[in-house]
């Protein structure tokens, strides 16, 4: 081999940028030079095909072995042959066994010949068919770690000159292989990076702890215990509750108290997803896989690596795809649509569902053994008419924190409407409350928001005016105001200003009542008579 030749071979492998090509280029590039027949290059891994692998009864350990990762040769026997496959009887080495095991095991060069007294060929009758004089092999180092074995079959006897050339050349396709691994590295975290910058903006927009989950009742104070016991975990957390409950923010609740809080909470919401698309949402697909495929494209299951993927409304997912996310969530691996690469990821599932699944189960629509892979940790939200006691919270919450009330202090709610939202079932729960209150701080257009049940939209005292069906003088409606005010006083004992007070209830500044008051000539002592 000559040393001009395994010069330009280094430079062509240091211009190379993905882990894949530096190898193509290292075997490649050998395999061109005249007496070269074949070159390899075995790399350390994970032991994975331990059962089937014929030498099996050899390996030490079966935790770590050399994985065929690169081969480029011709035959002389047949011109037309190539020995470019990594899936041959010599696709696995164990470590510390044979020529390549040794060298990889040890750290240390082996140059044999053929006509060395010690046997080293496994097949003596196909190295005498190809010429076969010598094997070279060099341990791959890189900061006095041996990433793998770099094999030279020669039809010329290597020089100790030309085996300290290809110690060289391994020094350095190592580093290039190394420098590799890092560029790819890189840019899959830069990949990752933006497929969660473009998910993520539809993402559930996560809150630390409890900080949205309003409510002191025993029902929701049972739900904040449950989540501080599975948070923690990787179970699998189901979430039951009707629409508009809250089921996203426990599923946020969930991710923000486990282990993987640092990494993205990925949300799908399978009610929205096509079906002919399921599969290409969930585990993603290649450019041209189908129509519409204009470019490659991660699922959501590669997007939530090491992270918490919410599955809401589950129910609806199609009954043939529930086999694959079966399969995905028991172990970790899919396929993208139009590749045939198996992925693995680590993923921590939360659904959602507002249906009876078990009851879906039994219609058939639902696969059971998916039902209760999904079943290790049920949890069910409270509808809101289960917590009445928790609803002037939820809408003075709502009233402090949306964005279209007056500037300033937000305004308390009043007594007769804390009696009139708590007196409604709210089929829509927590949502149809909160839509109710944005409504009443934009229909208040900077004034005081009458905040009040749909099936309620006047209060209680102009309902009860209206139903007398007459007109009133100016002198009625004093007399009126007079008597509802004394009324309102009478039922706070009197107490004007503070919480509790008459002035909150009516809605007005505790000045402004009192100044009334006085222009109405009420005191305590004569409230009874009229002026």
């Amino acid at each position: 081999m000559r040393a001009e030749a395994l010069q330009r071979a280094a430079l062509e492998v240091a211009r190379a940028t993905s882990p894949d090509r530096v190898l193509r280029c290292i075997v490649e590039d050998l395999s061109r030079e005249p007496d070269v027949a074949l070159a390899r290059i075995w790399l350390q891994e994970d032991g994975d095909l331990c059962a089937a692998c014929p030498m099996h009864g050899d390996c030490p350990d079966q935790t770590r072995c050399l994985h065929l990762a690169a081969s480029a040769g011709t035959s002389l026997h047949d011109p037309a042959e190539t020995w470019e496959r990594i899936d041959g009887h010599f696709r696995r080495f164990p470590l510390g066994v044979r020529k390549v095991g040794i060298v990889g095991a040890t750290g240390q060069p082996l140059l044999l010949h053929v006509d060395d007294q010690e046997p080293w060929l496994v097949h003596p009758a196909w190295a005498a068919r190809e010429g076969l004089v010598s094997f070279a092999g060099q341990p791959l180092i890189f900061r006095d770690e041996v990433l793998g074995v770099l094999a030279v079959f020669s039809r010329r006897k290597f020089s100790r000159e030309e085996f300290g050339w290809l110690r060289t050349y391994a020094d350095h396709a190592a580093t290039a292989l190394a420098h590799a691994w890092a560029f790819a590295e890189v840019q899959e975290l830069r990949r990752q990076l933006e497929l969660e910058r473009d998910y993520l903006r539809d993402e559930i927009k996560v809150v630390k702890a409890f900080g949205h989950i309003v409510g002191q009742s025993p029902a929701i104070l049972a739900v904040r215990r449950e989540v501080e016991t599975v948070a923690p975990t990787d179970a699998t957390v189901l979430i039951e509750g009707e629409s508009g409950t809250g089921k996203e923010l426990i599923a946020a609740a969930l991710h923000e108290g486990s282990p993987r809080a640092a990494r993205p909470l990925v949300r799908v919401n399978c009610a929205s997803v096509p079906r002919e698309l399921f599969e290409s949402e969930f585990f993603g697909h290649l450019k041209g896989s189908f129509t519409g495929a204009t470019r490659d494209r991660a699922g959501r299951f590669q997007v939530a690596d090491r992270g918490t993927l919410f599955l809401d409304e589950v129910g609806e997912i199609p009954l043939e795809l529930q086999g694959k996310l079966l399969r995905a969530l028991q172990e970790g691996q899919f396929w993208r649509v139009g590749e045939d690469v198996e992925r693995s990821v680590d993923v921590r599932v939360v659904a959602a569902t507002n249906r009876d699944l078990l009851q879906e189960v039994r219609a058939g629509r639902f696969r059971e053994d998916l039902y209760y892979r999904l079943t290790v940790f049920p949890i069910r939200v409270p509808a809101l008419r289960e917590r009445r006691e928790d609803i002037p919270l939820l809408a003075q919450h709502f009233l402090d924190t949306l964005p279209h009330g007056p500037k300033g202090e937000r305004p308390r709610l009043r007594q007769h409407e804390v009696e009139a939202l708590q007196s409604y079932d709210w089929p829509g729960n927590v949502r149809e409350l909160q839509n109710v209150i944005e409504r009443a701080l934009i229909g208040a257009r900077g004034g005081r928001p009458v905040v009040l049940p749909p099936a309620q939209t006047t209060p209680p005292e102009e309902t009860d005016r209206a139903a007398t069906e007459r007109l009133l003088t100016d002198e009625e409606m004093r007399q009126l105001e007079r008597r509802n005010v004394v009324a309102v006083l009478e039922r706070f004992g009197w107490k004007i200003a503070g919480a509790g007070g008459a002035a909150e209830f009516l809605g007005l500044h505790p000045a402004t009542l009192a100044s009334r008051l006085k222009s109405m000539r009420i005191e305590r002592s004569n409230s009874t008579r009229d002026p």
